[in-house]
């Protein structure tokens, strides 16, 4: 792993972590959510997790958690930090597809900036528990902007997500058409994590949404449609 730095535009540069396995077919560009950066054991879990099916990772820290704060950045300069990452990743993995995304307010923040202005190079964007609504304040409204969004997305999301209810988040999906995939991760909840009567841990989680992740980078090149669950 190499840790580097992006200098988004209006900001001090940030930290970023590099990791590229030895026969990588694509590249993840992973921004952290809004309460843990970077270097928290999920993000590090999913970039080995990922690695191990061949997928490189940047990940990369927002301004407001590069200088410790809670309090996240506005809209524009976080729209700003994740354009530096996709270019960094453009020029760190030449000849690799790029897969734009994130966990919870990090993928949000993706699809925001490339709802504004298409992120140059990218083949997809891969949400990892989108964050739909408040917990227990079900609505779409945090969704409006994919309508602009003309590039392949994944939604990778848990049965018991209470970020993202499934009665509103399925008929959403199906709405967006034939860009948008909805993997369904069974008894996860929005930290991925699974309860014990589930037979399955959490590391099990992470594996799986990587494989999936992986086979969906591989079959952008001819993808037309298509929905998993």
């Amino acid at each position: 792993m190499q840790e580097l730095t992006i200098e988004p535009e209006g900001a001090p540069p940030v930290g970023a972590l590099w990791l590229r396995p030895p026969d990588a077919r694509a590249c993840y560009i992973l921004a952290h959510g809004a309460g843990a950066g970077m270097r928290h054991a999920f993000m590090q879990a999913m970039a080995d997790a990922l690695a191990a099916q061949g997928v490189a990772t940047l990940r990369y820290q927002f301004p407001y958690m590069e200088r410790g704060s809670r309090r996240p950045d506005p809209p524009a300069l976080c729209h700003a930090t994740v354009r530096a990452a996709v270019s960094a990743a453009a020029r760190l993995a030449p000849g690799l597809p790029l897969i734009a995304g994130g966990k919870s307010f990090g993928g949000r923040m993706t699809s925001q900036a490339q709802a504004q202005a298409a992120l140059p190079g990218i083949s997809g964007l891969a949400f990892l528990g989108f964050p739909l609504h408040p917990a227990k304040r079900p609505d779409t409204s945090r969704a409006a902007h994919l309508r602009e969004v003309h590039v392949p997305m994944l939604f990778l999301q848990g049965t018991r997500d209470a970020l993202a209810e499934m009665p509103l988040l399925e008929p959403l999906v199906e709405r967006l058409g034939v860009h948008a995939t909805l993997y369904k991760i069974e008894h996860a909840d929005h930290s991925f994590h699974v309860p014990v009567r589930s037979g399955r841990k959490d590391e099990d989680v992470r594996n799986e949404m990587a494989a999936v992740l992986a086979r969906w980078a591989e079959g952008l090149g001819g993808r037309t449609a298509g929905r998993e669950s």
